[in-house]
C-alpha cells in the first residue's frame, strides 16, 4: 500500500487542479451521479469526511468555506487540512475507531476511505465540468479488484447506485465506473 500522505498529496492534488480549472459557470452543470451537480461533488467531499473523522478519532478538521458559496475554498481548505494531518509523524499512531470497520490506524483510514473516495469522485468531477480525464489503469483495477468480494455489502450501504454493465475488455476505470453505478460513457451534452 502507498505511504498515505503521499497518496493523499497526488489524489487530493489531481482533484485540486480539476476543481482550480473548472469553468466558474460549470459548478452548476449535472454529474455523473444522478441528481448531483459539480458543486455536488465538491459537497459531498467535503460534507461527510469531518464526521467521520470526528466521530472515529475525535479530530475536529478546521471549518472552511461553504462548498454552496465558494466550492474552490471549501476543497482546498479540506485538502490542506486533510494533508497537515496526514503529515503529521504522530498520526499513524492514532486509532479511528468505527461500529462498521473496527479500529484502524488513522493514517489508514483516511487513505482506505477518504482518499480512496476522493480517487472516484475525481472522475465525476472532470466528466461534471468538461475536462479530460484518465484515472490510473492499475489503481483502478485493484479497487475494483477489492470492490468486487464485498458487491451485496457495497450495494446494502446505499453509497453506490446500480451497477452499470460494462464489457470485460473495456479499461479498468470504465469498469470501475460501471461498478460503482456510473455510466463510463457519460457526458455533459
Amino acid at each position: 500500500m502507498p505511504d498515505p500522505a503521499a497518496d493523499h498529496r497526488q489524489t487530493a492534488g489531481r482533484f485540486t487542479d480539476l476543481v482550480r480549472s473548472a469553468d466558474p459557470r460549470s459548478w452548476d452543470n449535472p454529474a455523473p451521479v444522478d441528481g448531483w451537480t459539480a458543486r455536488d461533488v465538491v459537497g459531498h467531499l467535503v460534507e461527510w469526511f469531518p464526521g467521520f473523522l470526528q466521530g472515529g478519532a475525535g479530530i475536529t478538521l478546521p471549518s472552511g468555506p461553504s462548498p454552496a458559496v465558494d466550492p474552490v475554498g471549501a476543497w482546498t481548505s479540506q485538502a490542506d487540512a486533510v494533508q497537515a494531518l496526514l503529515d503529521d509523524p504522530e498520526t499513524p499512531g492514532k486509532v479511528l475507531s468505527n461500529p462498521h470497520i473496527g479500529d484502524v490506524p488513522l493514517d489508514q483510514a483516511i487513505a482506505n476511505f477518504y482518499t480512496a473516495d476522493v480517487f472516484m469522485h475525481t472522475w465525476d468531477l472532470a466528466r461534471a465540468t468538461g475536462q479530460p480525464i484518465a484515472l490510473d489503469e492499475g489503481r483502478c483495477a485493484e479497487m475494483l479488484a477489492g470492490m468486487q468480494p464485498i458487491d451485496e455489502l457495497l450495494r446494502s450501504s446505499g453509497q453506490y447506485g446500480p451497477k452499470v454493465d460494462v464489457p470485460e475488455s473495456a479499461p479498468a476505470m470504465d469498469r470501475l465506473m460501471g461498478f460503482i453505478g456510473r455510466d463510463p460513457g457519460w457526458s455533459l451534452s
